[in-house]
């Protein structure tokens, strides 16, 4: 025992199947009783790549539940798991894709994290630089990414051919879908630039439109590793969502 993959919608071939529904209840349930194997990784979805890389940092290096956490959410950044996680996936509307990332520390119950952070690749890691080298938990934007310059990483283009088509074909598609509302042109049939209708009674308004996520436009690696000692870390990296108004960010 050790490696676990656990979703809460289906698994393997199941998850690509079109309009199903979200369950209430979690298909896997796992009693953590006194016969509880440790270490233990958990993680979801099918990324057994970034499962098996946490495990080697916990099982082989002995190293901390932290390590492992960083480096097998890192190696779904690196993989581009679903397009989902890392840079060349999920373009916001001007086609540039950001990044989000948190890690905590289960012991101390301190977070670091980084939301709509531009250029730069490793967002699980610079999350951990929050964590370990500033007392604040969330750092945005591009003062997220000058903070990653002071601390070692290096600046890249996030943007891949893939990324790019996507938008060219969302811009062909009248940019549909998009998540704005209560503004000129009509969101719903045309592209932007948007302005708000300055006299519309907008009491009681609320967002009633339906839900812009599905099986492909959603989820990300999220992470938890208890190691030989009980001690536990949790973490998760994404770049959003697809088409997203520029400075979103999933947390």
């Amino acid at each position: 025992m050790g490696i676990f993959k656990i979703s809460t919608l289906c698994l393997k071939g199941k998850r690509r199947k079109k309009n199903l529904q979200p369950l209430t209840q979690p298909l896997l349930f796992w009693h953590m009783g006194d016969g509880l194997n440790l270490p233990l990784v958990i993680n979801t979805w099918a990324f057994t790549n970034g499962t098996a890389k946490a495990w080697n940092v916990i099982s082989k290096e002995g190293r901390s539940a932290l390590d492992a956490v960083e480096e097998g959410c890192s190696q779904c950044e690196i993989e581009q798991c679903d397009h989902t996680v890392g840079y060349g996936g999920s373009p916001d509307e001007n086609g540039e894709t950001t990044l989000d990332a948190m890690i905590m520390d289960g012991v101390t119950h301190n977070v670091g994290a980084v939301g709509a952070l531009r250029r730069v690749k490793s967002a699980i890691s610079v999350a951990r630089k929050v964590l370990e080298h500033t007392e604040h938990t969330l750092l945005v934007g591009d003062q997220a990414t000058q903070f990653a310059l002071s601390t070692g990483f290096k600046e890249e283009n996030l943007s891949t051919d893939f990324s790019l088509s996507l938008w060219k074909q969302w811009k062909l598609n009248n940019c549909q879908p998009n998540y704005w509302m209560n503004v000129v042109p009509d969101p719903k049939t045309s592209c932007g630039p948007y302005k708000v209708l300055p006299f519309v009674d907008k009491s009681g308004t609320t967002n009633i439109n339906p839900s812009k996520f599905g099986i492909d436009n959603h989820d990300t690696i999220g992470m938890i590793v208890i190691d030989g000692n009980g001690r536990i870390a949790g973490g998760t990296s994404s770049n959003g969502a697809k088409f997203k108004i520029p400075g979103n960010c999933v947390y």
